[in-house]
């Protein structure tokens, strides 16, 4: 249990709930479907139902929870139309940012070599959310170097999101963590020889797969 002297006490009640659950969502430790009530969410986080429906609020109008009145808040699956629509605002965002980036500069190789590396630590921990995060930033990074600040902010935009689906796919198929540990290191080869197409083509399929477990989930 958290002290009077930590951080988190200090945060407003609000936030400690908003980012228990968020958190908790994002990670799957609350899956999809699951009902929250705010007598369980006040006794978890140690604070009155004020500042649970706050939080509760702020949740939904984010897409992650519907409310129900007298009953609680569900929390709502990562649907197939979801799924669709972060794939290919992923795909235009990154096959650009790659060709624009191929061949990359040695600081950016030597950052994406480094959460290549934590990736691959994660996984042998059998840590998914640290994977997830791992695997997140190392495209968020290189959208990043590419030095468009609308397309930056248009891709921080879907954060939360890609967390969610990272966790939930490599729950759902652990054979992905390796073959995404893979496909980065070719993405990684082909930006440090600076083939642009190679580049964009090894980000296609890396993303695209995702694709192909949509098709699969919606039939």
């Amino acid at each position: 249990m958290p002290t009077a002297a930590d951080p988190a006490r200090r945060l407003p009640a609000a936030e400690r709930v908003y980012t228990h659950v968020k958190q908790a969502v994002l990670e799957r430790r609350y899956e999809g479907g699951t009902l929250l009530t705010e007598g369980d969410l006040a006794e978890a986080v140690g604070v009155s139902r004020t500042p649970v429906r706050e939080a509760l609020l702020r949740l939904e109008a984010e897409g992650l929870l519907q409310l129900y009145p007298k009953k609680g808040a569900l929390v709502l699956p990562v649907s197939a139309q979801e799924i669709g629509d972060v794939v290919e605002t992923r795909l235009l965002v990154e096959e650009h940012a790659a060709r624009k980036l191929a061949p990359a500069p040695p600081q950016l190789i030597a950052r994406l070599e480094e959460l290549l590396d934590e990736q691959r630590r994660h996984a042998a921990a059998g840590d998914l959310a640290a994977v997830s995060v791992s695997d997140r930033c190392f495209h968020a990074e290189i959208v990043r170097s590419a030095g468009n600040r609308i397309l930056e902010r248009l891709y921080d935009q879907l954060r939360d999101r890609q967390l969610r689906m990272g966790v939930a796919v490599m729950h759902a198929h652990p054979d992905r963590i390796a073959k995404n540990v893979a496909e980065h290191a070719e993405i990684l080869e082909a930006l440090r020889t600076g083939d642009a197409e190679a580049a964009a083509a090894a980000v296609h399929q890396h993303v695209g797969w995702v694709r192909n477990l949509v098709s699969g989930e919606s039939r």
